[in-house]
């Protein structure tokens, strides 16, 4: 059984809307497609500096509706379902004791550059374990990120061993840290969200294909629409209060709308013929391995959920399939990545569309 605790008043400090943020489509459907579907693997945004991506994915987590969590515990461990519940709440659940639980905004957890691995995993007290023969772990950031979003901001600057750390911790759910014979795991599942400016890098192909999906954000060059963008900015930072209850209808709207798009996810079919046309385009373009056939699979049903329909179309396919494949193409580091012309041409010829070569 278990107690729960309402959620505490809010003193958080304000946070842009994410309704009011203008323009980048492109990130803002991949950040929701990961948010409805965390198993679509995260997103990469690549883009020009001051383009708004830290604003629109702090706007993010300050959307999503609140979660339940145990009580005190480190790891956001989640009362009801044992993947997401650390092995000591497991056991007293299984035990049958009563554990109290508190509603919590969903963590965006934001990892700076020159944080260590024991920074982000989490380190093993040994001293303490040897004498007092106890498990002593002091959790890293990748447990605070459980059932929340992790940020990595400027991520081709991170140290390689680190970006493959975060990528196998998303791609499993947990993190296992071991030292001196002593082994010790808690669930770690996180929407992994990085960004860059392709000016200081890319990263290694091998590292960039463990994301789900790949963004790209280009300074906005309309005079009108950077006008209102600057307008927008300066009218959030004279009265943040004031501007966050315009826009709170739509933030209400929204959550629930992708509240209702996970309830709806697991009823969301993709016909065996999409499917296959699909992984034929994958083919196609030489693609290695099957993430990109298994993560398009989940961004268009993702996107189905997200529009209330439980049949995924060819149209979501189209809409999804350049964020989830363009960043695969790459064979050599040096290598610009798509800007979506090759998926497009391979879609339009696979799904027999070449003549509609607008869309």
């Amino acid at each position: 059984m278990t107690v729960t605790a309402p959620a505490p008043p809010k003193t958080r400090r304000v946070v842009f809307p994410f309704t009011a943020i203008v323009g980048q489509e492109e990130m803002k459907l991949a950040l929701l497609l990961n948010v409805i579907d965390p198993k679509v693997g995260g997103v990469m945004i690549m883009g020009d500096r001051g383009t708004g991506k830290s604003t629109t994915i702090r706007a993010l987590a300050d959307l999503l509706p609140e979660i339940e969590v145990i009580a005190d515990d480190p790891f956001n461990s989640d009362p009801t379902d044992p993947e997401l519940m650390s092995d000591e709440v497991r056991q007293k659940v299984t035990d049958g004791i009563s554990l109290n639980t508190v509603q919590k905004k969903v963590i965006m957890v934001d990892l700076p550059l020159g944080a260590t691995e024991d920074r982000v995993c989490g380190t093993i007290d040994i001293e303490k374990a040897l004498s007092e023969g106890v498990k002593a772990f002091e959790p890293g950031l990748l447990a605070k990120a459980n059932r929340g979003i992790l940020y990595v901001d400027e991520v081709n600057l991170l140290d390689d061993h680190l970006v493959d750390v975060l990528l196998d911790s998303a791609a499993s759910g947990w993190n296992t840290v071991e030292r001196e014979g002593i082994s010790i795991r808690h669930p770690a599942r996180f929407v992994l969200v990085g960004s860059g400016n392709p000016e200081e890098g890319e990263l290694r192909p091998q590292l960039l294909d463990r994301f789900g999906m790949h963004a790209e954000i280009r300074t906005v060059r309309e005079p009108a629409l950077r006008v209102q963008i600057v307008e927008q900015r300066a009218e959030f930072d004279r009265d943040p209060q004031a501007f966050c209850e315009q826009h709170q209808s739509e933030q209400d709207a929204l959550q629930e709308r992708l509240i209702q798009a996970r309830d709806l996810l697991p009823q969301v079919n993709l016909d065996y013929d999409l499917r296959v046309n699909i992984s034929e385009v994958c083919s196609e373009l030489n693609v290695d391995g099957l993430r990109g056939d298994i993560v398009t699979n989940r961004a268009a049903k993702a996107l189905a959920a997200f529009e209330g329909r439980t049949e995924a179309t060819v149209d979501d396919i189209r809409r999804t399939i350049v964020l989830c494949l363009r960043h695969r193409l790459r064979k050599d580091p040096l290598e610009a990545i798509d800007s979506g012309y090759k998926v497009e041409k391979a879609f339009n010829r696979v799904f027999g569309i070449e003549s509609s070569e607008e869309s």
